[in-house]
C-alpha cells in the first residue's frame, strides 16, 4: 500500500511538471518566434543634406537589399555601415554624415529582413553576414583602388564578424556579441535575473528547428583573429546586452593592430548619441590612420 500511494505521488508530481512545462514551451516559441520576425520599416529617400543615390544589391542572403551609396570627391577610402537589431539604414545617418563630411565614400544597407529589404525572419548576423559581403563587393567595385572600412553597430558587427575574410583595410565593432549562447543569456538574465538559465537553454535549442541555424554558427569571437585588419573595438560599460567581460573577451581575441574603448556610463545605446565628441575624435582617428590611399 506504501508502494502505490508512492506512485501516486509520483504520478502527480510528474502530471504538475508536464502541465507547467507545457505552457512554458509555447510561450518560450512564441517568444523565440516575436525575437527573429522581420522588422519590415519605411526608409524613404535619401536625405537631402547627402549626395546619396537609392541602390539595390543582390544578397546571397536571398533579400534584394535596400540602400544608400554617398561619393565622394576626395577619394579618402569607403565606409560600410551596417545597423544594429531591429533598425534600418536610419540608424547609421548621423555617422554617414560624419565620414561624408571628412571625404569618405559611404555604402549603407538594411539588412535582409529589416527596413526596405525583404526577408522571412532575422537571423541574429547568419543570414546577414552574406549582405555584408554584398556590401563590401559593391564598395569595392564602385571605388577601385579606394581603402576599405566596415562599421557594424551590435548584429550588424557580429554579421561582419561572421562574413570574414572580407578583405578590407579597416574594422570597427560597436557593441558585438561574443557568442549567441551569451548574447541570450545576458538578455535574459536582464529579464529574469537568476531564473534565466532554464529559459536561456530552450531558446537557444529552437534555433536549428526554427531557422536550421546551430549555435556554432553564430561564434563571432571565432572569427576575430581571422579578420586580417586593424580592428576598433568598442562598447558601454553599463552594457547589460553585451557586457564589459565580453567586451575584453573580444579584444583579447583579436591580432594586433588593435584599439579598445569601454565607453563608461554607457548601456546598450547608440554611443555616437551618447558621447559624441569623443566618438567622433576617436573615429576618425582611426579611419585616419588605416585607410590610407595607396
Amino acid at each position: 500500500m506504501q508502494q502505490k500511494s508512492k506512485s501516486h505521488v509520483i504520478q502527480f508530481f510528474i502530471i504538475v511538471a508536464a502541465l507547467l512545462l507545457v505552457p512554458a514551451l509555447v510561450i518560450s516559441w512564441m517568444t523565440a518566434g516575436s525575437l527573429v520576425a522581420a522588422h519590415p520599416e519605411s526608409v524613404g529617400k535619401p536625405p537631402a543634406d547627402l549626395p546619396a543615390d537609392s541602390i539595390t544589391l543582390n544578397s546571397e542572403s536571398g533579400s534584394c537589399l535596400a540602400g544608400w551609396h554617398i561619393p565622394s570627391e576626395q577619394k579618402r577610402g569607403v565606409i560600410v555601415l551596417a545597423h544594429p537589431y531591429q533598425g534600418s539604414r536610419l540608424n547609421m545617418l548621423n555617422r554617414a554624415r560624419l565620414l561624408h563630411s571628412q571625404g569618405y565614400a559611404v555604402v549603407m544597407t538594411d539588412l535582409q529582413a529589416h527596413g526596405e529589404s525583404p526577408g522571412k525572419n532575422v537571423t541574429i548576423g547568419y543570414l546577414e553576414r552574406h549582405d555584408i559581403t554584398a556590401a563590401v563587393h559593391f564598395a569595392k567595385k564602385r571605388h577601385p583602388g579606394e581603402p576599405i572600412g566596415i562599421l557594424g553597430f551590435s548584429m550588424g558587427g557580429a554579421a561582419t564578424l561572421l562574413a570574414t575574410p572580407l578583405n578590407v583595410d579597416a574594422m570597427v565593432l560597436e557593441s558585438v556579441y561574443s557568442s549567441i549562447e551569451s548574447a541570450v543569456r545576458n538578455r535574459v538574465i536582464v529579464k529574469l535575473g537568476a531564473l534565466a538559465a532554464l529559459p536561456t537553454k530552450i531558446l537557444l535549442m529552437q534555433l536549428k528547428p526554427r531557422m536550421g541555424i546551430s549555435v556554432a554558427n553564430l561564434q563571432p569571437i571565432d572569427w576575430l583573429p581571422k579578420i586580417g585588419c586593424p580592428v576598433f573595438i568598442m562598447s558601454g560599460a553599463e552594457d547589460r546586452h553585451t557586457t564589459e567581460e565580453e567586451t575584453h573577451a573580444m579584444f583579447e581575441a583579436a591580432n594586433e593592430p588593435k584599439e579598445f574603448w569601454m565607453v563608461e556610463g554607457a548601456a546598450h545605446e547608440d554611443l555616437y548619441d551618447f558621447s559624441p565628441d569623443d566618438y567622433r575624435t576617436r573615429l576618425l582617428s582611426f579611419f585616419e590612420r588605416h585607410l590610407q590611399p595607396v
